[in-house]
């Protein structure tokens, strides 16, 4: 709770705030909401997303199979199984996530008090933000942020899982939000056990419900409601009010909310199986290979298996005159075999990925930047899509921005144009980049050679470097050549004489 320099007034300029009552939500519709979203393919993609990110693989949960006696397929417990993951995906989210956002975005205003005021909110904790955001909307398509005043009336940003969250659009473009349904569990200690206790809310334009999901119920939480935040006027009242939009904003990776892990799940399933049979064919040695008997002194072969395996021996006799024998059938693995496969599965991942491979031949020897640019355009033409996505999630949040600065009285910066710049990731030759930015630069402006320089992040600021120091030098020089202030215009000798 907080003040606002002039709550009235701003209400009557912007329409941004809306005083409200608590309404009753449909209980029925949200569990049915609820219901359909837990057991839907796109949930289960979400969090496949977020396991195979974490390294928990499906080859985690595989067995060794064979035929029983039966013909039915039994587990064969006795025989090697490892389980082995080699996480590509990660590398391919962390690659392009880094590519996009690893660097701080930057922005460009000819308001520069705005945009100081927008580099103050968007700060480095809101930028590593930014970035966590941008692994949820590779993993899980789309990523939420929610816009909220903590506790100390500080505006603050907030990210929400994309398989927390149940959106109601209003459009089929997905643009604009009728309604959003959060359900995500905490844990509760109830008599020294932890319990999982799955939360619901729901938010809409007039606020924000509270429940408690108990199987098909909806239990309503002390309390029940809230406006999204609350006021403290000049009498010491207390009133709650809301945004006309609802203050979660999707950041999408494509149009389509289309997770990553959704087009190179197979593949990383068959790198990780592929790495793992060939381990479990290296582990299988003579003692536990194809064994052929041939008059074993024994009673069965379970017993035969069971010396084999602990004395690493067998005895044999002949037997009716036919002589004993124990002879192995071994398959040889052929390591060049899965060595060629695994590197098809690997190029074909980062293919259907969209990234690049740090190990391309065209890196060899003194790359030039066309080569460089060859080697990134996949993945470059993938982040221009989830730039596009992102810079309209970026108008909605400046939407928020400029409306909390108005209220607080900071100023009114509605009409103000800002250019938010994603500054990309790639691998450069500087020398080459910084020739071309030399001979440009009596064709463009400075801060165009500036923005496209390879050492300089932010065009503004090294401009006002640029200025400052050319204002110092012009101070030092001229205190130098001016005789009232210590300067010497003579001749070494001191003579002012001319010959």
């Amino acid at each position: 709770m907080f003040n606002f320099s002039s709550i009235k007034e701003s209400v009557r300029k912007l329409s941004n705030l809306v005083k409200v009552n608590p309404d009753i939500t449909d209980e029925d519709y949200i569990i049915k909401e609820i219901n359909k979203f837990k057991n839907s393919i796109r949930r289960k993609q979400m969090v496949d997303g977020e396991n195979y990110y974490n390294g928990k693989h499906d080859i985690l949960k595989a067995k060794r199979m064979g035929i029983g006696e039966n013909g039915e397929l039994t587990e064969l417990t006795n025989l090697p199984n490892n389980r082995i993951v080699d996480n590509q995906y990660k590398k391919m989210v962390d690659q392009k996530s880094n590519y996009l956002l690893g660097k701080p975005i930057t922005f460009q205003c000819e308001n520069e008090v705005y945009a100081k005021l927008i580099r103050k909110i968007i700060n480095k904790k809101v930028q590593r933000l930014m970035k966590n955001l941008g692994e949820d909307s590779l993993n899980e398509g789309i990523g939420w942020l929610y816009v909220y005043y903590d506790e100390k009336g500080v505006f603050s940003l907030k990210r929400f899982k994309g398989y927390e969250i149940i959106p109601g659009w209003k459009d089929a473009e997905h643009t604009i939000l009728e309604y959003v349904i959060r359900i995500y569990e905490v844990i509760k200690v109830e008599k020294n056990q932890e319990k999982i206790i799955e939360k619901v809310e729901v938010y809409d334009e007039k606020g924000v419900y509270y429940f408690t999901l108990d199987g098909n119920r909806l239990i309503p939480d002390n309390p029940r409601f809230k406006t999204h935040f609350s006021i403290i006027d000049h009498d010491g009242n207390i009133d709650g009010y809301n945004w006309t939009k609802i203050p979660i904003i999707p950041f999408k990776y494509n149009s389509k909310e289309i997770p990553l892990i959704k087009m190179v799940k197979s593949l990383q399933d068959g790198i990780n199986k592929i790495l793992s049979t060939f381990e479990n064919n290296m582990e299988e040695d003579s003692r536990n290979t194809i064994l052929v008997l041939v008059n074993y002194d024994g009673q069965n072969l379970g017993e035969f298996r069971k010396n084999l395996s602990q004395y690493g021996a067998v005895k044999i006799k002949t037997i009716d005159g036919a002589a004993g024998d124990l002879r192995t059938l071994q398959v040889e693995v052929n390591a060049e075999n899965y060595k060629s496969i695994l590197e098809l599965f690997k190029k074909a991942l980062i293919e259907n990925a969209m990234g690049y491979d740090a190990k391309d031949d065209r890196l060899n020897g003194q790359p030039n930047q066309m080569n460089i640019q060859s080697m990134y355009s996949d993945i470059d033409l993938d982040a221009n899509g989830m730039e596009t996505e992102y810079q309209a999630s970026f108008e909605e949040l400046l939407w928020f921005i400029n409306c909390h600065l108005y209220n607080t009285g900071i100023g009114d910066f509605e009409n103000e144009e800002i250019t938010v710049i994603f500054n990309r990731d790639m691998l450069m030759n500087e020398s080459e980049i910084i020739d071309n930015v030399n001979k440009s630069t009596e064709v463009v402006s400075t801060e165009t050679a500036l923005a496209n320089h390879p050492w300089v992040d932010d065009p503004q600021k090294e401009l006002e470097r640029i200025k400052k120091e050319k204002q110092e030098n012009i101070e030092q020089y001229g205190n130098a050549f001016n005789p009232l202030n210590g300067g010497n215009t003579d001749d070494e000798d001191g003579d002012n004489n001319n010959e």
